[in-house]
């Protein structure tokens, strides 16, 4: 867990000596996205160069979750193609009983179905192959989940998505 908060103040560290530039070049997206908590389906729009909204609807065992997300990218490491993103949100579903692994071990246990909600994060890196119409993405997801908590969660995300200009 020390890595992990180590990593994060890295990259905070990292968002705050960036400048920001222009973003993405495309208006709108839609994939999937395979996570640590459920993998899905997701679809961003851009509001403008910088700032997107995105959605995800995401599947686990014997549930579904709706995560919504505000995102700010901007140009990474002098490639265009590569855009650093970070943005916060919050989620929304069930989960039928069983066990729910985090990450730091400290498996909960739900003898019945339970209501999940709470706040997440989002900071990460997306990639635009070039000359084509997809993107892929690595992030890290940072969740408090407040309905079964309060407890706070990490996990890595990656996505693939087609975009539309």
């Amino acid at each position: 867990m020390k890595n992990t908060t180590y990593l994060l103040l890295i990259a905070v560290a990292f968002l705050f000596t960036t400048a920001r530039s222009n973003a993405q070049d495309y208006k709108a997206a839609a994939g999937l996205k395979f996570g640590g908590y459920e993998n899905g389906i997701s679809g961003k729009y851009f509001l403008d160069k910088s700032v997107a909204l995105e959605g995800l609807l995401g599947f686990r065992q014997s549930g579904v979750v709706f995560t919504g997300l505000y995102e700010i990218h901007q140009e990474a490491f002098h490639v265009p193609e590569l855009k650093f993103y970070y943005g916060f949100g919050a989620h929304i579903g069930s989960v039928g009983s069983g066990t729910y692994r985090t990450f730091n071990g400290d498996d909960r246990i739900y003898t019945k179905p339970q209501l999940l909600l709470g706040a997440d994060g989002a900071i990460g890196l997306e990639y635009l192959i070039p000359n084509s119409p997809i993107a892929v993405s690595l992030d890290l997801n940072p969740r408090v989940e407040l309905a079964t908590g309060p407890f706070f969660d990490l996990a890595p995300g990656l996505g693939i998505k087609y975009i539309f200009k």
